[in-house]
């Protein structure tokens, strides 16, 4: 009998790991909804990236749109709870030198966007804890006259399009994080511009968006690693994975630091736990754990924002939070884009991410690996593109 028990339990068990594998249709169309919805809050910042335009007013759009969206979707009850979905990474607007992770307070708002801004924006949504993230780079423009960017920054964002896309083409069944970082050092050497090392790709699972599996951009040189730089443990891709391909570049040393700008973005360390002391503190862990037990969250979705800025210093002090500070590459111009893939049986499909602004030009022509990539991602394109049309076609004749 005790062993029928055992049996049972190991397909119960089982059957609970597969129900969160991509091999599940369920979760794959939750992955693809939720990239959809990541898409199109993009789109919507884009438009808004206007002058005169607020950061705070950006990000709070961004907010509004992915919650609304993915409140329309899974509104049946499961057990008389409604399935958890929403924001997965609050919505950030970062500014010519800071590279990520800005999103200020309605109280502290930093000066409006103006014509020739480099605007990096970036984002993640969630339908019952399957996340996609994106980041995208624009130039505010001024009226309907396209932006004019410089040679340099033109040629830094071509460069990490390219690379985001090299990276992501790269992550396959049976291939290393070593093989990605390779190929994003390949591109950045190409154009002569350097990858912002303190920034990652990481595997995605469900609620988790930082799973241990991770890329560099960059190898550490010796003099990095004598500084204390980690060299990443090499991993190999599975079928059935996730993963957030991030690359942000600058015509700079690629060195992004924090600044002066407050940090608003914060994540729960759930296996850490501490009797704190002050009133405001345990305000915000309270809150956290009730709203954000797993993924970052920005301190403008407190309530009580003054609570929150005084409680969060104690909460990080102590290692409740992990702090996702704004960083600077002070020297140089920066492009930031990422994109979701997931590792189907058919393939790596890329799921979020705009296509690269068409007036970011360089004379600079790809390198022939990187040409290959890039004229067999356009031939999958226009396959895709003739089969939706033919099914279009199809479904008008009926």
């Amino acid at each position: 009998m005790a062993d029928d028990e055992e049996i049972i339990d190991s397909e119960e068990e089982a059957e609970e790991e597969e129900a969160t594998d991509l091999s599940n249709s369920d979760v794959c169309t939750k992955y693809q909804e939720a990239s959809k919805i990541v898409n199109l809050t993009l789109e919507g910042l884009v438009s808004q990236c206007v002058p005169g335009a607020k950061v705070v007013d950006l990000c709070q759009f961004g907010t509004t749109v992915m919650e609304a969206a993915a409140k329309k979707l899974y509104t049946k009850k499961v057990n008389g709870v409604l399935l958890d979905r929403g924001v997965a990474f609050p919505v950030c607007i970062s500014v010519n030198d800071v590279v990520c992770n800005h999103s200020p307070l309605s109280s502290e708002e930093v000066e409006p966007l103006k014509v020739g801004d480099v605007v990096k924006m970036d984002l993640g949504c969630h339908l019952d804890g399957y996340i996609a993230v994106a980041a995208h780079t624009v130039v505010v423009k001024d009226g309907d006259s396209p932006p004019e960017p410089s040679e340099p920054l033109s040629n830094v964002a071509v460069a990490a399009y390219n690379a985001m896309l090299v990276a992501a083409h790269s992550i396959a069944a049976g291939k290393s994080n070593v093989d990605v970082t390779k190929a994003v050092e390949r591109v950045a050497t190409h154009y002569g511009v350097n990858p912002i090392s303190s920034v990652r790709m990481h595997q995605m699972k469900r609620f988790v968006l930082d799973g241990v599996k991770e890329i560099a951009l960059k190898e550490p040189t010796p003099e990095e690693l004598e500084e204390g730089e980690e060299k990443l443990p090499t991993c190999k891709f599975e079928q059935g994975e996730v993963y957030a391909v991030d690359v942000a570049m600058s015509t700079g040393d690629g060195k992004a630091r924090p600044g002066e700008l407050r940090t608003t973005v914060f994540k729960r360390n759930v296996e850490t736990n501490y009797k704190l002391k002050m009133k405001s503190s345990r305000y915000v862990l309270s809150e956290v754990d009730k709203k954000f037990p797993t993924l970052p969250f920005t301190l403008r979705h407190f309530t009580d924002e003054k609570q929150a800025k005084m409680g969060i210093t104690e909460c990080v002090s102590h290692g409740l939070v992990t702090p996702y500070p704004s960083l600077h590459q002070h020297a140089g111009e920066v492009a930031h884009f990422k994109c979701t893939v997931l590792l189907l049986p058919s393939g790596t499909s890329r799921v979020t991410g705009l296509p690269l602004p068409e007036y970011f030009k360089t004379e600079k022509q790809p390198d022939d690996a990187t040409k290959d990539v890039l004229k067999e991602l356009a031939e999958i394109a226009e396959r895709k593109a003739k089969k939706k049309a033919a099914k279009r076609k199809k479904k008008n004749k009926n």
